[in-house]
């Protein structure tokens, strides 16, 4: 068993995994503070759409899901800013829309299959080297984005009205943060799998707000988080030999938040006035 952890295909999964654990805390951040944590379900639904339209026109799942993605992640965008679908019924709908057309196309084509719920669920032992190089880019652009525009971000995440006032190009900076969202989804897809990947988005996050006392703070421990759970949840899977590692990933994660509820609590009641703070 203790070869198996460190066989190649491991190896892989391990690095894959990681980076997808510390990218998604690191934008889910932004998602969290602004109300949009369910974003990443409403992309995964869109991906799942592309890449059966990925396979129906002979193209590649990855690209299929990062150009639907993309796309429906910017149409999303629109949507909530021009105010013509609240953000809960536009999340619904593409919910539903994503879902159900890729069931459709891909049950038409015979190829809801377990490559399909691969995809949904999360298959990153089975992640090749080409794949964990564009793993490893989508996410590296991800990481660099939040290093150039954390200020403004930012300020938008906190205040959107105010950062407007300000001069900051609030469109601009919404659009990439949804723009951000589906590359990490699509980067994400055989890590953890498409309906398990906003977990990650949120999860982390949910737990270093219950630790952290500064924006910054809480974003690194998220980040933190998001690869120990990774790492953590990758060998329990391999050593347990029948979970699925996305599932793992996410369970590992939640038993974090429990955790950081308990040091949270705590905390408060050594010292209530830092906390509240």
């Amino acid at each position: 068993m203790r070869s198996l952890l460190f066989e190649s295909f491991a190896l892989r999964a391990y690095l894959a995994a990681s980076v997808v654990g510390l990218t998604a805390p690191a934008i889910g951040t932004f998602l969290v503070q602004r109300r949009l944590s369910l974003i990443g379900d409403g992309v995964g639904h869109l991906a799942f759409a592309g890449v059966a339209l990925g396979v129906l026109v002979n193209l590649t799942p990855l690209w299929g899901a990062f150009a639907v993605a993309v796309v429906g992640a910017v149409g999303l965008e629109r949507l909530r800013r021009r105010g013509r679908l609240s953000g809960d019924l536009s999340m619904a709908l593409v919910f539903y829309f994503g879902m159900a057309l890729g069931v459709v196309v891909l049950s038409a084509l015979g190829r809801l299959d377990a490559s399909a719920i691969g995809i949904l669920f999360g298959s990153v032992f089975t992640v090749s080297t080409s794949d964990l190089i564009v793993m490893v880019v989508l996410c590296a652009l991800n990481v660099l984005a939040v290093m150039l525009l954390y200020k403004e971000l930012l300020a938008v995440a906190l205040d959107e009205e105010s950062a407007r006032a300000g001069g900051l190009p609030v469109d601009a900076l919404n659009l990439v943060t949804v723009a951000m969202t589906a590359l990490l989804i699509v980067a994400g897809m055989r890590a953890v799998g498409l309906l398990l990947i906003s977990a990650l988005l949120v999860v982390p996050v949910a737990a270093s707000s219950r630790v952290a006392h500064s924006f910054r703070g809480a974003m690194i421990i998220a980040m933190a988080l998001g690869v120990a759970s990774a790492m953590v949840g990758l060998i329990v899977a391999l050593v347990q030999g029948t979970i699925a590692p996305g599932g793992s990933i996410v369970l590992t994660a939640l038993a974090f938040f429990a955790l950081s509820m308990m040091v949270g609590r705590r905390a408060a009641r050594r010292h209530p006035r830092r906390v509240a703070a």
